[in-house]
Formats: C-alpha cells, sequence, structure tokens
C-alpha cells in the first residue's frame, strides 16, 4: 500500500506568531516538504491546483519537473488536475511531458475543484461542470491512446488531424485517478475506464466514504475491469501527532480553528469525531487508519494533508518525521497482512502498465490475431446518459 501527503498550497497566517508567508516562502516550503516525504520513506507527494489567493499551486507540472530532479524514488502526483478548466490538450501535453521527465514516476488526478468563480475565469460554466469532465477526459484519453485525433464536441472547437506530443513514455500514458468527494457520475467515469477513484474524505464521515467506494467498486466489475474488491482505491486523511496525545489537541487546536478549509465551524473534538481528521499520538493514528479498511475494504493509496492552516515548516517536517518513523510502517505491516493476495497492494506503476500493454497486444496461443483491445471502444459520451442517472441511483 502507498502511503503519501499532499498539499493544498494554502497561504495562512501562523495564529500563533502572526507570521503570513509570502507566495515565494509557501513555494519553497512545499518543495522543502516534498523533499523530506522521501527522505522519511513515504511513497508519493501530491499538489493540489488553484488559481485564486490564498491558494499557491497553479502550475502544478512545473512543481513536480522541478521534483523529479530533485528526488529519486517517490511518486509525483496531483491531488486535483481541473479536468473542467483546463484544456484537455494541454492536460496531455504537459503530463505526458511530466511522464518522459520522471521517466514513469508519476499519476495524475482529474478533478473539478473546489472553487466555484475559477470556471468562468477559464471560460467556462459552472453549470456544466460534470459535462465537462465527461467530454474533457474522453478527448483527453483519445489524445494520449491515438497519434492523430479528429475530434467534435460541446465544449471546445474541433481538431483535424492534431497529435499531441510528446507522445506518452512507452506508448503507455500515465495512471490517472478520478477524485471527487459526493459525485457518484465521477465515481461512475473512473470504473467506466477502469481508472482509480479517489475519495478525499477529509470533510466527511466514513458511512459516506464507504457508500462512495462500495458504488465505484461495484460499477469496476461491472464494466469488466476485475472483481470489486480489486478496484484501485485512494483515500485522504489529516493527522497531527505529539508523543502525548494532550500535547497535539492543545498545539493543534489555534490551526485548526482559523484553518481555511474547515476553520469557524464546529469544534475540535465534533470534526475528529466525525471524519478522518486524528489529533492525538501516533498509536492513536495508527488505530484510527487501521480500522479504514473496515469501512472500505483494502485499498491502495493513503494520503495525508499535513501542511495547512499556518502551521510553520519546522512543524511539518516533525509531523512528517513521525508519520514516516512510527506510524506508516506499522500501518504497512497491518494492511499487507490483511490483504488477500488476488487484490492489488499498490496502484499500477508504470512499468507495470506496459507489462499489460505488451500483454493484452500478444496473440492468443496458436493464434495470430492479437487479442481485443482491453478497452471498451466506446466513448464516456456514449455512456452520458448512464452516468447521468448515476446520481439518482445513488440517492443524491
Amino acid at each position: 500500500m502507498q502511503f503519501g501527503i499532499f498539499t493544498v498550497g494554502d497561504v495562512t497566517t501562523d495564529p500563533t506568531t502572526g507570521h503570513t508567508p509570502d507566495d515565494t516562502e509557501r513555494v519553497r516550503s512545499m518543495l522543502t516538504i516534498a523533499q523530506h516525504a522521501e527522505e522519511v520513506g513515504l511513497d508519493v507527494f501530491a499538489t493540489g491546483e488553484h488559481h485564486n489567493p490564498p491558494f499557491v499551486p497553479s502550475s502544478p507540472t512545473t512543481m513536480l519537473g522541478y521534483l523529479a530532479a530533485k528526488t529519486e524514488r517517490i511518486v509525483l502526483s496531483t491531488s486535483t488536475t481541473l479536468i473542467t478548466t483546463n484544456d484537455p490538450v494541454k492536460i496531455a501535453e504537459d503530463y505526458a511531458m511530466l511522464q518522459v521527465i520522471s521517466d514513469g514516476r508519476m499519476d495524475l488526478m482529474m478533478g473539478r475543484g473546489n472553487t466555484g468563480p475559477v470556471y468562468p475565469w477559464f471560460g467556462q460554466d459552472i453549470r456544466q461542470g460534470i459535462p465537462l469532465a465527461i467530454e474533457n477526459y474522453a478527448l483527453l484519453r483519445r489524445l494520449w491512446d491515438e497519434e492523430v485525433v479528429d475530434w467534435q464536441g460541446k465544449f471546445r472547437t474541433p481538431l483535424q488531424g492534431f497529435t499531441s506530443t510528446p507522445r506518452p513514455l512507452d506508448g503507455v500514458p500515465p495512471f490517472v485517478w478520478h477524485g471527487s468527494i459526493r459525485s457518484p457520475e465521477i465515481a461512475e467515469q473512473a470504473a467506466y475506464y477502469g481508472d482509480g477513484f479517489f475519495h478525499n474524505n477529509i470533510f466527511w464521515p466514513v458511512e459516506h466514504t464507504a457508500t462512495m467506494v462500495a458504488y465505484y467498486r461495484r460499477r469496476f466489475e461491472h464494466y469488466g475491469h476485475g472483481a470489486a474488491d480489486q478496484a484501485i482505491v485512494g483515500l485522504g486523511g489529516q493527522v497531527f501527532m505529539r508523543a502525548r496525545s494532550q500535547d497535539a489537541v492543545r498545539e493543534f487546536r489555534p490551526y485548526f480553528d482559523v484553518a481555511p478549509v474547515y476553520g469557524h465551524g464546529p469544534t475540535l473534538e465534533e470534526f475528529t469525531e466525525q471524519t478522518p481528521l486524528t489529533v492525538g499520538s501516533p498509536q492513536q493514528v495508527i488505530d484510527r487508519y487501521a480500522s479504514m479498511r473496515e469501512h472500505v475494504g483494502d485499498y491502495q493509496r493513503q494520503m495525508f494533508l499535513m501542511d495547512h492552516a499556518g502551521l510553520p515548516l519546522k512543524t511539518v517536517l516533525e509531523q512528517l518525521d513521525l508519520l514516516g518513523g512510527e506510524v506508516v510502517p506499522v500501518l504497512r505491516r497491518e494492511m499487507e497482512a490483511k490483504r488477500p493476495a488476488h487484490v492489488p497492494a499498490d496502484p499500477p506503476s508504470h512499468a507495470e502498465r506496459v507489462a499489460a500493454r505488451a500483454a493484452a497486444a500478444a496473440p492468443a496461443p496458436g493464434s495470430t490475431a492479437p487479442v481485443a483491445d482491453r478497452w471498451t471502444g466506446r466513448t464516456a459520451e456514449d455512456d452520458a446518459p448512464a452516468a447521468a442517472r448515476a446520481g439518482s441511483a445513488f440517492g443524491l
């Protein structure tokens, strides 16, 4: 199982000192945090994508390209790539370039984001969020899978004889996650393509998370990608730790109270009871997150938000030391001991995807004809009515 951290890149005043980092300081701290995540043995670093204050990560591939040169092992990813407001042509080019630069040590997560005004800033209508996500991703897949694309849709100008460059590394596109908190249509989309589904459950009770993941698993199996328990699932999380739980609560409370993502709302105690936020000792974090598989089944990636709400860089690095040194090794052992042999331990690596593509293209024994391509041959637009029906069928 993979463990990692993701950042939303917020610029927030430290409520205990009054210090507010400028954009440059915040970006550089994110780079330091990513490199330290590798040093402590984490598997993944992911950055969000935002185009408005108080957030700074407006260019994920620039940051991840730099980190590809500065790191050796850690997987570089996004916690949101805005599939609705970015041009699919630019996404295809940017992330194929990152794939080449990192030698396949990357993946990305499609999402619609959580900032409504971003839509008109990039010439789109928020009321078309789901249709945009469906159409844009269908085009992105074709840009990666086909050398020459002729295409016409609803939300952008047509393409005639277009080739996206550079081509994906080894002819195999990056692995894609689809991130959603509450939209079954996105879980449907992930299942349709056999992609990963990431439920960023940092604001939600576990019952909702379990329902969304179960829906994705059923649809993954329905589309013939494998058994439901083999679907590729990721979860979000939030922790703050000290050796003594009382110290963790006392230190983190002022940051919680003003955090842009949940401050000025429920109390710390209410929030930790109702969501995955865990503030306490390393053992309390282990106990909480070891129990997640009881609700969603065996899953492949656990990501933690740790560098937000104005926490100083020194504190974040200390948190990473605790996470990598005391928490993750235990969680790895416990998760692996309980995982059935037929369930993937990790999301597919680039090397595994290259091997799978080669195996799918090889002729069956005794036959000179290649086996059928693993894709259905349809586009997501063909199943758009089914995706739209998913919302009502899901009960939302």
